[in-house]
């Protein structure tokens, strides 16, 4: 069966636009609440959102579907997305929806789906909800429709869960710390957890209105954290993005470090206190001086597609814990179930507390290769994995730069055109061999 509404990563589009309209999101939830039904009598769904305005509209209309198929609704509020995949878990539900559309604009938003455990839903699901979709509704009687109610501390038992995940032992007094979380889902909740654990913590990307999440603030748009770490004389900053689940990180000379670097971090912490890490999932970005940063350090880094889920399905299959792409999307296993930019960013801080050195001083060993990337509109019809003109340079490339570099080339998977990328030790070399190859493909 071919896929009509789920993405990569859930329902998303344009509010006001199918499918992310009031009537298509009840008949979602209804569709939902009737495969729940097949595998459970009674079965019960948390919903959580971020704060753009269209959220109040989606979720009423959840709300309703989910009851129409007899299924009871705890209503969460504002909460990260990571913070609905604990809660659904820690509270035993049969389903946790997300409402948001992450790092986009207001005007957009997004349904995603965590399953008992917390985790990601298999495409298996997916798409007997799609099927369900397609059949009319059976509304049940008013003797068994859902009822709804407010988890009303939703907020401070995900707050108490990220503590947790930082030692007990060590405390974060002396650190002043700039958050920034978006205006989106954490803008209560990330300043919090850190002035819970001692930091003095100024707060931007904190007051959202509906209109404003991830405006020129958060993990897409760190010169805002950049510039207030600057100006506050903070030891560091952390960026999330609306609905939490990425990471950046700025030093106090206002470096950004992206997740690539952090995920290294987080390895070789761990290494550094003898724990055993045989692998570590990254993807087909991540840089190649962190494969071989960790090479040399014995761990094997494993690429899988870009996107967390893709991540998540080769920890899985490796049965590691470590995993991560670039964008700050972070995985630790043995913590969560899916990725955390909050428990990450502790995860980070425990390091450079237990240590006593900072992100730079424990990545000293490490220097990111220059990344070039190009992309090139592809003609329809042209099949450019058949292109011999374009294999032979790409070939001629590769020899080029030997163990030193690499090439990537992959379709987008949004719009018409070919990413080519380059990595060199070499910023002019990864440049040239780049448009050496897109050069190629235009002209085919």
């Amino acid at each position: 069966m071919t896929r009509r509404y789920f993405g990569t990563d859930g329902i998303r589009g344009t509010v006001g636009q199918a499918p992310i309209t009031p009537d298509f999101m009840l008949r979602l939830a209804h569709a939902v609440g009737r495969v729940l039904k097949r595998g459970e009598a009674h079965p019960t769904v948390l919903i959580g959102k971020d704060t753009r305005i269209s959220g109040y509209m989606i979720e009423s209309a959840l709300e309703s579907g989910f009851n129409s198929a007899g299924v009871e609704v705890v209503l969460l509020g504002p909460l990260p997305t990571p913070g609905v995949a604990y809660l659904t878990r820690a509270q035993r539900a049969s389903l946790g929806v997300v409402i948001s559309a992450s790092h986009n604009p207001f005007a957009d938003n997004g349904i995603k789906f965590f399953s008992a455990q917390g985790t990601k839903l298999p495409d298996a699901w997916e798409l007997e909800v799609e099927a369900a979709l397609e059949q009319a509704p059976v509304w049940v009687d008013s003797a068994h429709l859902g009822k709804s109610r407010r988890l009303t501390d939703a907020a401070g038992r995900y707050i108490e869960f990220c503590k947790s995940t930082f030692a007990g032992d060590l405390t974060l007094k002396g650190l002043k710390i700039v958050v920034d979380a978006a205006h989106g889902a954490a803008y209560q909740i990330a300043p919090k957890v850190f002035h819970e654990l001692g930091a003095d913590v100024i707060s931007i990307g904190c007051a959202p209105d509906g209109l404003n999440i991830n405006r020129d603030v958060g993990a897409t748009h760190p010169e805002a954290l950049v510039a207030a770490v600057l100006a506050h004389g903070a030891d560091m900053g952390i960026a999330l993005d609306g609905d939490a689940d990425r990471l950046q990180w700025v030093d106090a000379q206002g470096r950004l470090y992206n997740g690539d670097e952090l995920l290294y971090l987080m390895a070789d912490d761990r290494l550094g206190r003898g724990e055993s890490v045989p692998g570590v999932v990254g993807t087909l970005m991540t840089n190649m001086a962190v494969e071989l940063a960790l090479g040399a350090r014995g761990v094997s880094l494993v690429r899988a597609k870009v996107g967390d889920r893709h991540v998540l399905e080769a920890l899985h299959a490796h049965r590691w814990v470590l995993g991560g792409e670039g964008s700050g999307h972070l995985l630790a296993l043995d913590k969560h179930t899916t990725g955390d930019g909050l428990v990450s960013a502790l995860l980070v801080l425990q390091a450079c507390v237990r240590s006593g050195k900072t992100v730079a001083e424990l990545l000293n060993a490490i220097t990111l290769f220059p990344q070039v990337l190009i992309n090139v509109r592809l003609q329809s019809g042209r099949d450019w994995k058949a292109n011999r003109q374009l294999q032979e340079v790409t070939a001629e490339v590769e020899a080029e730069l030997g163990d030193s570099g690499r090439v990537l080339i992959r379709a987008s998977g949004t719009e018409p055109v070919l990413r080519v990328m380059v990595e060199a030790r070499d910023a002019t070399m990864a440049q040239s061999c780049a448009q050496r190859i897109a050069d190629t493909l235009a002209a085919a």
